[in-house]
């Protein structure tokens, strides 16, 4: 603990800290709490549309083997040729929010190659574009985490540390200045009684103490 000076400003300062942090502390539990809902709520939409990419590709299976074999499945048909992101605000953290993929489709022969690479490939842009997201729901959640660990610093730092130590700084320099009044009291009786004391002696009269 910080040594602090025992004086009237002293505990008016200490009592305005007080107050703000009495003050913040709810805003800063509640934040937390946010973060907290956020992230799950996230977290699941990720594992959502993670199963989602796996139920596309167990429905696709007929074609996992033909993706292996490079004479049939042209390479390199399917690429992201740009990924669009917007931007949103959770809690007052800034996120990435995923908006879509463009492709771009390999050139191959429309004679020698099969009809159904086309659908394959149609496929394999969902696939994608659902790991994207995964991918930007990912992004959000380490993002918000960051955010909650500073966040319940924050909160224990005020619960644990701030509040308790300001409330024994005020509690300190209250009963200082209590003393320091009941001394200063005691000591103007006393030097009352010894004015009082010499005035008697003086007309030659005799006071008890």
């Amino acid at each position: 603990m910080a040594k602090i000076k025992l004086t009237k400003n002293e505990l008016k300062v200490q009592k305005d800290a007080l107050k703000m942090y009495q003050r913040y502390l709810p805003t800063l539990i509640l934040k937390k709490q946010q973060l907290q809902t956020e992230i799950r709520g996230i977290a699941q939409r990720a594992m959502a549309v993670r199963k989602q990419r796996q139920e596309l590709e167990n429905g696709f299976g007929d074609w996992i083997a033909v993706f292996s074999e490079k004479d049939a499945f042209p390479e390199g048909i399917v690429s992201v040729k740009n990924i669009r992101k917007g931007k949103g605000n959770i809690a007052g953290v800034d996120i990435p929010t995923y908006e879509g993929a463009d492709f771009s489709r390999g050139e191959y022969d429309l004679y020698m190659t099969p009809l159904w690479v086309d659908i394959a490939a149609d496929h394999m842009e969902k696939a994608i574009s659902l790991d994207l997201e995964a991918q930007v729901l990912d992004e959000q959640v380490r993002l918000l985490e960051k955010e909650l660990v500073a966040t319940s610093q924050r909160v224990n730092l005020f619960e644990k540390v701030k509040i308790p130590e300001t409330k024994a700084n005020i509690k300190k320099i209250s009963v200082y200045m209590a003393d320091q009044q009941v001394s200063a009291v005691v000591r103007s009786k006393i030097s009352k009684r010894k004015i009082a004391l010499r005035d008697a002696e003086g007309e030659g009269q005799v006071l008890e103490l």
